[in-house]
């Protein structure tokens, strides 16, 4: 796409608005499970596990995986990120935290968290076997998987710093030095090898022993400052979400000592009275617009990088489970390093630069009425993906239908800006990507 990048000071009225409306449609399904998000080969991956069986911890946890090999840019094993889960049968949220840290000792190479927070994700919550769920990525690494138009678009915007990684350039370069078009066969064969090992030995894998130890020399290498023992310390937190009442919805929220949780609580507080009713009438986006541009000028925020490598996704199954998601690299690619023999290109640390801003925008949400699952959804990339997830909610509050893509808000003006939606209304639940991006949505067992 080429959209220009907002200027936050002076696009108010922009926010909600897109370039051209790309991408897959919603996929209707009653009481079935559904995925969503940005990449429609790891979209697939989580649809087919919850067709054999997986539930929706199941199936996000594969869908991160397969993301991991073929939406790099944004989701890439040396990054981190949030989680909401909602469990009906015991009527209870989490918010499941691994962020990629800081090193102890600082530096510009985060400390990763992404396999660290599906392993305990899946381990809490799933029932298939954890290899089930690493062998679709690990066999795409291995025998090859095509480019998306969704990796497409950010390799092209991205070849600065492919360029300047051996890994990264190879695996996305061809031989005149142009990134790979859409369509093109590419194999990850480093990247395979590490996700054998977390498949056969779980986060052990990764944050000990042969990985842990290439990740922490190439680091250390490169003037970084992560240790053996840093890595193998590494744990996600479990945190009790925010809850914000919506209308007649019950919505959990990333937890307020996160930026997550500050940046999109104090953005609701501008569009939903202390009773939970919805302050502003008529038309919503205009004011959900203001309201953003409002808490961005809170933050003092003049302007945001144009990829803040950044994606979300979302699962539901039929047993009444629902898991939202969003995951960063802290800028496309991360830091641009990959550490030799691993295929793991390294987050940038979250207070290199504006790195760190990459987490104030993840917006994993789940609504429920009733103890009826209502909307499990994820805004992420920057403050149109959160704006994005706002409008739902007030949507969905107001007792309109959000089962139609038209319903949800395109986020094209910003291209690496994404909302990803299942929404729900009177049995009938639909999975809609972003209306503005190359996402999907699938129904277990199709698309």
């Amino acid at each position: 796409m080429t959209c220009s990048r907002l200027v936050i000071a002076a696009a108010a009225a922009a926010v909600l608005s897109g370039c051209a409306i790309i991408g897959g449609s919603g996929t209707p399904v009653p009481g079935g499970g559904l995925v969503v998000g940005d990449e429609p080969e790891a979209v697939q991956a989580g649809a087919d596990v919850l067709a054999h069986g997986g539930n929706a911890a199941d199936a996000v946890t594969a869908t991160y995986f397969s993301l991991a090999v073929t939406y790099p840019v944004a989701a890439g094993l040396g990054g981190g990120g949030l989680c909401i889960v909602y469990d009906s049968a015991t009527q209870k949220a989490e918010a499941v935290d691994f962020l990629a840290r800081d090193a102890v000792h600082g530096g510009r190479y985060a400390v990763p968290g992404n396999v660290s927070g599906f392993s305990y994700l899946q381990a809490t919550y799933g029932r298939l076997p954890w290899q089930r769920l690493i062998s679709p990525a690990e066999g795409a690494a291995a025998a090859g998987f095509p480019i998306s138009q969704a990796l497409a678009a950010r390799l092209d915007d991205s070849q600065d710093v492919i360029r300047l990684d051996a890994s990264l350039s190879g695996e996305f370069m061809d031989e005149s030095g142009h990134v790979k078009p859409a369509g093109t066969r590419i194999t990850a064969p480093d990247l395979a090898q590490t996700l054998t090992l977390i498949r056969t030995l779980g986060p052990e894998g990764f944050y000990r022993g042969q990985v842990a130890n290439g990740i922490v020399a190439y680091a250390n290498s490169q003037g970084g400052a992560l240790s053996a023992a840093g890595l193998a310390a590494y744990r996600p937190q479990r945190e009790t979400p925010a809850v914000a009442h919506i209308g007649n919805q019950t919505v959990f929220l990333p937890p307020l000592q996160i930026g997550a949780g500050r940046f999109a609580g104090a953005l609701l507080s501008r569009l939903v009275d202390s009773q939970g009713q919805v302050s502003a009438s008529g038309g919503l986006g205009a004011p959900v617009a203001a309201a953003t541009k409002a808490t961005l000028d809170a933050y003092h925020l003049a302007s945001l990088p144009r990829d803040l490598g950044a994606t979300g996704f979302a699962a539901e199954d039929p047993g009444g489970m629902a898991v939202a998601c969003a995951v960063t690299m802290n800028g496309p690619f991360g830091s641009g390093h990959t550490a030799a023999g691993t295929g793991v290109t390294l987050a940038a640390a979250p207070d290199a630069s504006q790195a760190g801003l990459a987490a104030a925008f993840l917006t994993p949400v789940i609504a429920v009425s009733d103890n009826t699952f209502t909307l499990a959804g994820a805004g992420a990339g920057g403050p149109n993906g959160t704006a994005g997830i706002a409008l739902a909610l007030l949507k969905l509050a107001q007792g309109q239908d959000v089962t139609a893509p038209r319903e949800l808000a395109p986020t094209g003006i910003e291209p690496y800006d994404t909302v990803n939606v299942i929404g729900c209304r009177n049995g009938i639940c639909s999975a809609m990507p972003d209306p503005g991006a190359h996402g999907m949505g699938a129904a277990a067992g199709g698309q």
